[in-house]
């Protein structure tokens, strides 16, 4: 079943996916991520446990420069096939 990209749920759920994906790559634990932004750690759980489907786009900008990646980055669906 293709993701239902009209539905609103579908970025934060890619860029949840993604913070965690990169997060891994770079070593960093959850509470390490959260040293390195503006955010508690308990931000960085609700948002990669895609609980929180509210956060801006400064807290992800936050969290890219933290992983040094680009932002656009998060937002690309790797399960998306063309």
């Amino acid at each position: 079943m293709k993701p239902d990209r009209k539905n609103e749920e579908y970025i934060y759920k890619i860029v949840s996916k993604n913070i965690k994906k990169y997060r891994k790559l770079k070593g960093l634990t959850q509470e390490g991520l959260a040293d390195l932004i503006p955010y508690s750690y308990s931000t960085v759980i609700s948002i990669e446990g895609n609980y929180r489907n509210n956060f801006s786009l400064a807290v992800v900008n936050s969290i890219a420069n933290a992983l040094d990646i680009k932002v656009y980055l998060l937002f690309i669906d790797d399960d998306e096939k063309n």
